[in-house]
């Protein structure tokens, strides 16, 4: 006997777009807090719990060590993250081939943005959460934030608040669910899941989160080290639509070009003992670089009383200055576009993803001759504060890197600036076509993300 199958047609939402345009105009009050209230809601969630973060010698690490054999800087259990070498070579010439420190962790984690309409107008469920990287220590982060090993309790401790609605969501109410990479300079090939997630059920309420609507995140993402990074690449994955009226390169010649840069460069990559990498040192405190430049491995203590775990000690990678990532605009025929760099990073999955026109830490450079500097470096760095549409600090992953900031910026720009037809490696686009390919896995850096969530939450407009 058959059996008939019913074909049901697939729920689409496609009117997402103008609910997250409709939030996004919410700046001023939600459902839960009034924007001017936040200062003091954050402040509370600092006082209500005790926070320290005290750097300590590598003996004092309790449960990660330095393999005997290899150097390799890894914890007890085999899970978290491991501090590994690596070996580079990209292309060819002197210059083409290094070694360098580099975080290996296979896991994927989670990040989730909970989402629920209040009087018909979207909200987030945000967290008031510390990380031991963060210079300020408490920013809001996404309702989950967590590796497999923290939500699988590798490290015995509480569970994940709300992990549940991530690990199984309900098909139809997954607003967005992308593969992204985190920094490829630092990670080696480390992805994280971006999810958005609506729910209709009722959410019990706690002390340390609270419902914003877009707009009130963009409001706050106009403020320095307020916003995580891990927040700030979800947001960027929100579809929310963008009414352009063209672009200057039509979106098959955009993956045509990409398809281009990723087949021009070759990057070879090998995982090496940590204790042979040529150049680094190694001592009770650090291993650094022979020349204390890029970034320090360190070692440090952690109190957090509003964590899985309460205690605990962990190495963090310290990058030695201030970074400097800048998206360089104009208008063509009335449209805003982006001057986007095909960046190639070691730790990346696929070669290069898209970033902005100057992503750098200009102290690593300062001992090259302008003509050896990053293209548009200088034009950033020597431009009128008054040029930028957007200037502001934001902190880099708390979890994982100690008192890493980067100014971001958005520059308008002329012809002599930035021309028509940049140098190869670059491109332009309109933020659409950024906004399209964020919604596919290893497209656009986590830089340029949180660029991008700028623009999706209104903070900047241009």
């Amino acid at each position: 006997m058959s059996t008939a199958v019913r074909l049901l047609r697939p729920r689409t939402d496609t009117d997402l777009p103008d609910r997250l345009a409709r939030s996004a105009a919410v700046r001023d009050a939600g459902a839960q807090l009034r924007t001017d209230a936040f200062d003091a809601w954050l402040a509370a969630r600092g006082r209500a719990h005790r926070f320290a973060v005290e750097r300590v010698p590598f003996a004092a690490l309790d449960g990660w060590r330095f393999d005997p054999a290899t150097g390799d800087l890894g914890h007890r259990s085999g899970r978290f993250f491991t501090v590994r070498g690596l070996r580079v070579r990209v292309g060819d010439g002197p210059d083409a081939e290094w070694e360098q420190p580099v975080i290996e962790q296979p896991e994927v984690g989670i990040l989730g943005l909970l989402a629920k309409e209040f009087d018909g107008v979207l909200h987030f469920l945000m967290q008031a959460k510390m990380e031991p990287g963060n210079r300020n220590l408490l920013q809001l982060s996404p309702t989950v934030q967590a590796t497999r090993s923290n939500y699988t309790r590798v490290h015995r401790g509480a569970g994940v608040r709300h992990i549940e609605r991530f690990v199984h969501p309900a098909p139809h109410r997954v607003l967005a669910d992308v593969l992204q990479s985190e920094q490829g300079s630092w990670f080696y090939r480390k992805s994280n899941r971006n999810m958005i997630v609506e729910t209709v059920d009722d959410i019990p309420p706690h002390e340390d989160f609270c419902w914003l609507t877009l707009g009130q995140i963009g409001e706050l993402l106009r403020r320095d080290n307020v916003v995580n990074m891990d927040a700030r690449t979800v947001l960027a994955c929100a579809p929310v639509a963008r009414h352009e009226a063209g672009a200057l390169h039509p979106d098959t010649e955009v993956l045509s070009w990409i398809a281009g840069e990723r087949s021009r460069h070759q990057v070879r990559t090998g995982l090496v003992p940590l204790g042979g990498v040529r150049g680094w040192t190694r001592d009770e405190h650090a291993v650094r670089h022979a020349d204390d430049r890029y970034f320090r491995v360190v070692a440090v203590s952690v109190e957090a009383g509003s964590r899985e775990v309460s205690r605990w000690t962990q190495p963090l990678l310290e990058p030695r200055g201030l970074g400097v990532n800048a998206f360089l605009t104009r208008r063509f025929d009335g449209v805003p576009h982006l001057l986007a760099h095909a960046r190639v990073e070691a730790g990346f999955l696929d070669t290069i993803e898209l970033g902005p026109t100057v992503q750098y830490t200009p102290e690593n450079y300062a001992h090259l001759a302008p003509r050896d500097r990053p293209p548009f470096l200088d034009t950033v760095l020597r431009a009128d504060p008054a040029r930028f549409r957007y200037a502001a600090l934001h902190s880099e992953e708390g979890g994982r890197f100690l008192n890493a900031e980067s100014r971001y910026l958005f520059m308008e720009c002329d012809e002599t600036e930035a021309p028509l037809r940049p140098p190869p490696g670059y491109h332009w686009i309109t933020p659409g076509q950024l906004g399209s390919l964020v919604r596919h896995g290893h497209y656009v850096d986590v830089e340029a993300r949180t660029l991008l969530s700028l623009l999706t939450t209104g903070a900047v407009t241009l």
